[in-house]
């Protein structure tokens, strides 16, 4: 070896194989050989289930059409990258109670949801409060799922700037549903009002963004511990 390959070299560093680190492609296909989490077969068995049961009969078609239509996206996703990523069972048990919540609501429409009916004889409301219990969730998981994607490939960390990002995304992913509402009420108008489930209320929109970053806080400060600790447990983990 001439003068230039040695510096070459030791510019390079050592290799993987004199680290005695398996090589890139045995990663690659020990991830694509690995069994999917035992979390995801029983999300997808209870979730695919609840959708099934719901198609008969649904209170509105339109309404559980709209409703349900994000799960046929996210289910085969989670699907097909769970091999190469993981999540959390943490993560997996949220999802699939967002998950649930969607179905109900898509069976019975946000308004007339049973439970939500039962809370407001209970605590003596004006509205049913499930849509808000909706959305809630809807900012407790997401921020879960956006706090374990930042920590594993940003490798964002940090006491503040984590939490600060997380609910940047959240509020996000709220606004952003809003707006869909808002579309789907000016293309579809009367037939989108279950969709809404606005009962009347002129800042259903501004409330339910509230309660999204009521979850997410919620989240940060109840779970960042357990989360962490799930995290660290995954097999290849990019944290």
């Amino acid at each position: 070896m001439n003068e230039a390959s040695s510096t070459r070299a030791l510019r390079a560093g050592p290799t993987a194989h004199e680290l005695g680190e398996p090589p890139r492609s045995h990663g690659v296909a020990r991830a694509i050989s690995a069994p999917r989490p035992r979390a995801l077969l029983a999300l997808n068995l209870v979730v695919g289930l609840a959708v099934l049961l719901s198609a008969f009969d649904p209170h509105d078609r339109m309404t559980w059409l709209m409703e349900i239509a994000p799960l046929v996206v996210v289910l085969p996703v989670l699907w097909l990258s769970a091999r190469r990523f993981p999540l959390t069972p943490l993560l997996y048990a949220g999802l699939a109670v967002q998950c649930l919540g969607l179905v109900a609501g898509a069976a019975y429409t946000f308004p007339r949801v049973p439970l939500g009916d039962w809370l407001m004889q209970l605590l003596d409301l004006s509205r049913n409060p499930y849509d808000r219990i909706g959305h809630f969730v809807q900012g407790f998981v997401p921020a879960m799922a956006a706090r374990e994607l930042l920590v594993r490939r940003a490798r964002l960390r940090g006491r503040h700037l984590l939490p600060f990002v997380t609910v940047c995304i959240v509020m996000t992913f709220s606004a952003s549903y809003e707006i869909v509402e808002w579309i789907a009420a000016v293309t579809f108008g009367a037939d989108a009002e279950d969709f809404l489930g606005m009962q009347g209320d002129p800042w259903d929109a501004q409330a339910d963004m509230a309660c999204a970053f009521v979850g997410a806080v919620c989240m940060l400060v109840l779970l960042p511990r357990l989360h962490d600790r799930q995290i660290a447990r995954l097999p290849g983990r990019s944290a």
